[in-house]
């Protein structure tokens, strides 16, 4: 894959997936502009450019300013794993998981759209969960969020398709990151957690940073609109 002269929006780098698939985009040679709260140490080594952005506030009309004229893509990260009894998740629990993870995105895509018009090819890639197709106790809040997720790139797909401004959606099962470190603390919690996927592992950054790039990629130019399941056969698989 070559992204050399490509110039890619990475939100949410600082850390697990984003981290990842900053540091493979970095090797490809891409023009990466990488946003968060905070830049990691391990992301600034890297020498992006970064620009400090909260996704749970609105956005400043000179947030991306710093921006070329012209995006080849925009991956959107943050995401959240909100595990309770529905019983135990109030409405305001609800309200902050659809901010962060699909009303961030809206807004990030409304300010960059006109830039990725001008790439005639570009690519935007978003992030749900095996949840929102399967079933699962406890995950009523993400499965929620996360199936608007889908639905919004669906709906983007089809309206800029004539832009040639592809949209495509990740939906990966546990991660081994940051944000899963309470899932997988322990080797009794790591084994349990393999043993639920029929490929008897959970999955790695780098596993959704290959499929991100490939996304991104010239190499999937015939792709939009499509929610990618990358779960280790998890909920399709006995």
């Amino acid at each position: 894959m070559e992204f050399a002269d490509k110039n890619i929006l990475l939100v949410g780098a600082s850390s697990g997936i984003g981290l990842a698939t900053a540091h493979l985009l970095h090797g490809l040679k891409a023009n990466l502009f990488t946003a968060s709260r905070h830049e990691s140490p391990e992301l600034a080594e890297l020498g992006t450019t970064f620009l400090p952005l909260d996704v749970t506030q609105p956005l400043a009309a000179t947030a991306f300013d710093s921006l070329p004229d012209t995006l080849h893509g925009v991956v959107y990260c943050p995401g959240s794993i909100r595990l309770r009894p529905f019983e135990r998740i109030a409405p305001a629990d609800f309200r902050q998981d659809f901010e962060l993870n699909v009303l961030g995105a809206v807004q990030v895509v409304q300010a960059v759209v006109k830039r990725l018009k001008k790439a005639n090819g570009a690519s935007i890639v978003l992030f749900s969960t095996v949840a929102a197709e399967t079933g699962m106790s406890f995950h009523t809040s993400v499965a929620t969020v996360k199936a608007a997720v889908e639905g919004l790139t669906r709906a983007l797909a089809a309206e800029y398709a004539g832009a040639n401004i592809r949209v495509n959606c990740i939906a990966p099962s546990l991660t081994d990151t940051p944000l899963a470190a309470t899932l997988l603390n322990t080797p009794e919690k790591a084994e349990a957690s393999a043993k639920r996927h029929p490929l008897q592992r959970v999955g790695q950054p780098q596993d959704m940073a290959y499929m991100t790039s490939f996304l991104l990629s010239d190499h999937s130019s015939f792709i939009t609109g499509q929610v990618l399941p990358v779960h280790g056969g998890m909920g399709r698989l006995k």
